[in-house]
């Protein structure tokens, strides 16, 4: 944090709103099953790595940054950083590129990428390091791998983490293409939309590793049993984040207009919305209208992945099917 920030007394109202978030993040039970994570969001200050972010305002993006010659601008961003809300941090073109995403949410995906002490964890998508200093907290940085695409971002994530005190690995590439120099892997975390399952993640995990992405609009977690395997469903959480760029798009992103023509009800219904986003391409919207309302509005925990000898398929209920479909 800057000397104008700390003049101004911010790092006592950082210190009270990050015990304010984590008593939000305790209430909502988020890592009930896993409470040693507390302690990681008690101890890793967020506010050192949103320096800065954006919202939403007439025309575009408006920043809310620690430098703000206002104070009480200063802490407006400061309380901003603290809220279980996401955070577009960075902006290009008018397209958002990079988030922090939202502190509970993150607390739920740790708690459910089940590590262990010991376990090498690959996570996809920098962002500004915040997950990664998490981890970090957890298991130690050289445990710890972070990949992203952009040069620019995993520069912003080496020098936050520096700034906090932590040191995992921050490598420059393509994050379809995982992190062989580092490999093998006890956890895989993606904090970025897939729309297919890398096969290379899986080739670089131990066996009996676990794999943790968004897909469609929700949270898969899939088990790897060898390089050629891996299974898993989906949690009942909904997940929104940016798309991965890289080497895995296949143009089966969410869809951002529901299709005219179908019945208010499932227009609205944000599982409605999963299942047509997850079988895009496969299903027509009224097919899986019709699916949908055939199986009395299904629940993400329905729904799993599987990948086999080569194939991907989604599926509901039953990898055997009857209800499957080809995915990249």
């Amino acid at each position: 944090m800057s000397a104008r920030a700390t003049d101004h007394g911010l790092d006592d109202l950082a210190a009270a709103a990050r015990a304010a978030l984590v008593r939000e993040i305790d209430a909502s039970g988020a890592w009930d099953a896993d409470p040693v994570w507390r302690e990681a969001f008690e101890s890793v200050p967020r506010h050192l790595f949103v320096p800065y972010y954006y919202v939403g305002a007439p025309g575009g993006y408006e920043r809310r940054w620690g430098e703000d010659p206002s104070a009480r601008r200063r802490e407006e961003w400061l309380r901003g950083v603290y809220a279980d809300a996401p955070l577009a941090t960075r902006v290009r073109d008018g397209e958002l590129v990079s988030s922090s995403s939202q502190p509970s949410l993150m607390a739920k995906m740790l708690v459910e990428l089940g590590v262990r002490d010991g376990a090498a964890v690959l996570e996809i998508g920098a962002g500004t390091g915040y997950n990664a200093a998490l981890l970090s907290h957890r298991l130690g940085g050289e445990l710890v791998t972070t990949v992203d695409l952009d040069p620019e971002i995993t520069e912003s994530a080496r020098r936050h983490l520096a700034v906090a005190g932590y040191r995992p690995a921050v490598v420059t590439g393509d994050g379809a293409c995982g992190c062989p120099e580092r490999a093998p892997f006890d956890r895989v975390i993606a904090t970025c939309t897939l729309s297919s399952i890398p096969r290379s993640w899986l080739a670089q995990c131990r066996p009996g590793a676990r794999i943790l992405a968004p897909f469609a609009t929700g949270l898969v977690v899939l088990r790897v049993r060898d390089p050629g395997h891996a299974e898993g469903r989906f949690l009942h959480t909904a997940a929104y984040f940016v798309p991965l760029r890289g080497g895995s798009r296949s143009g089966r992103d969410d869809l951002d207009t529901p299709p005219a023509g179908l019945p208010r009800r499932a227009r609205g219904h944000e599982l409605f919305r999963f299942l047509l986003t997850l079988t895009a391409g496969s299903l027509t919207p009224d097919a899986a209208l019709a699916l949908w309302e055939r199986e009395d509005c299904p629940s993400r925990e329905r729904y799993g992945i599987t990948v086999a000898d080569g194939n991907a398929w989604a599926w509901l209920d039953d990898p055997e099917g009857p209800y499957t479909w080809p995915l990249p």
